[in-house]
């Protein structure tokens, strides 16, 4: 029995770079660029608002974990205060969400490479793959020591852009463009040089940065002690959104004029050149190819345990709910790597758009699971005073907060579904639900 339990190998270390390389990847270091240029300085108020926003859902996530022991992700309490139907469609659903997420980072690890190397980028992507699955194979200890070099890694970078940034700022460094100045933030058309249509266009991008953030959630059975481990992690979202973020995307924005910025590559890349450090190209690339290793990482790790959780709840094949000696879902990984890596092969036959394609289906899908968690604390609330009376990590607000979260959501969902470069994802990714919807009836049906 003791091998069909997931390992709670996970410290506390672990879990906090865990929360902080789930939201530090690809829609910073290479999606800002084209968010930058929609909104302008005003980038910086749509990261706070989604960032506020992300932090209210997991404090909700928080309370629901910690209110039962046996809750492994929030699909089982989706289950209990929603419905069968809401585990069902969110376990896939956030399944689907990081295999698109792992597929765009497995094939920008090849692109990276291709910076050094002359190689077809598919080979070096297969390579990372299997290394990645070779670790995760092993102990979800190895996961938690991966990604904690990894995020250690964008902490570091981003920490010595924040140094050299103010550092250019008191001295009043000149550049091309002319001197690093916080005039720079409004002295190129305002804060919202586009307008709010601007503003408003940024938020998919600004969303898509943010997810992962709740990967404290799916590794929450696998948390030595998830009664401070978790706690601790989430009440330190607020001061990591202001340093890791706003802070970061103030100082590049002082630094460099924003319509200076190129959309199509790193803001990060372009500043750290612009001080003239010979080797910064390399640094910073070789900091995007860890950051896409990471993602791809944490990818194999969510994908594996949702299809682990499934499986075990008989919403998946019974197969993938097995575990390995090392208690590792051996099983459910080895699946959601085979579909990642098919991504990996047919990325040459993705079009110039596949990038904001993947990135607004991502964002729609994490919306549904973020708005599941959401609903499924306000029924907590509802039905059982009893554990809201004792949790010991009640979520603020409650439930004025979940709705006011909610109906930013929806906002959010509306303005892509009239932007021209999302409207087509919007309109493409309601046919998974109804898939989902459809699957979960017919499942049902033999056993009525």
């Amino acid at each position: 029995m003791a091998q069909q339990e997931l390992k709670r190998e996970l410290k506390n270390r672990h879990v906090q770079l865990i929360a902080i390389g789930g939201t530090i990847g690809t829609g910073l270091f290479l999606g800002s660029g084209k968010a930058i240029q929609l909104a302008g300085p005003s980038i910086l108020f749509a990261y706070l608002i989604v960032g506020m926003a992300v932090f209210f859902v997991m404090r909700a996530l928080g309370e629901l974990l910690l209110s039962n022991a046996g809750y492994q992700s929030f699909t089982d309490f989706a289950v209990d205060y929603i419905g069968p139907w809401a585990g069902f469609v969110t376990g896939w659903t956030y399944w689907f969400c990081w295999i698109m997420v792992a597929m765009a980072d497995i094939i920008a690890v090849g692109v990276y490479v291709q910076y050094w190397f002359d190689i077809p980028q598919w080979i070096p992507a297969l390579i990372c793959l299997i290394i990645l699955l070779g670790l995760n194979l092993l102990t979800v200890k190895l996961f938690g020591e991966l990604e904690f070099w990894f995020a250690l890694i964008k902490v570091i970078t981003i920490l010595a852009l924040i140094i050299i940034g103010i550092i250019l700022l008191v001295i009043g460094f000149q550049t091309d463009t002319g001197a690093v100045s916080v005039k720079n933030l409004w002295e190129y058309g305002g804060l919202f040089p586009n307008g709010v249509s601007g503003f408003l266009l940024a938020f998919q991008m600004v969303v898509f940065a943010y997810v992962g953030v709740e990967l404290i959630g799916v590794s929450a059975a696998e948390t030595a002690n998830p009664q401070k481990s978790i706690p601790s992690a989430i009440n330190k979202i607020p001061m990591r959104i202001l340093f890791f973020y706003v802070g970061a995307l103030f100082v590049i924005l002082c630094i460099n004029p924003w319509d200076q910025l190129n959309a199509s590559s790193s803001p990060f890349v372009q500043v750290f050149g612009l001080v003239g450090i010979p080797i910064a190209a390399g640094i910073v690339n070789f900091v995007v190819l860890t950051s896409a290793a990471s993602a791809c990482n944490s990818g194999l790790f969510s994908t594996s345990r949702v299809l682990y959780n499934l499986s075990r709840l008989k919403q998946g094949p019974a197969q993938l709910a097995k575990l390995n000696k090392n208690h590792v879902p051996s099983n459910a990984l080895l699946t959601s790597t085979a579909v990642v890596s098919i991504g990996a092969f047919l990325s040459k036959l993705i079009p110039e758009q596949a990038f904001s394609i993947v990135t607004t289906i991502s964002a729609i899908c994490f919306i549904w699971v973020w708005g599941i968690i959401l609903v499924s604390h306000i029924r907590y609330t509802k039905s059982r005073p009893d554990l809201r009376k004792k949790s010991t990590f009640k979520a603020p607000f409650t439930p004025f907060i979940n709705y006011v979260v909610l109906a930013l959501f929806v906002f959010i969902l509306i303005i892509m579904l009239f932007a021209e470069a999302t409207r087509l994802s919007v309109l493409m990714t309601p046919l998974w639900f109804a898939l989902l919807f459809l699957l979960y009836f017919a499942r049902r049906k033999p056993g009525k």
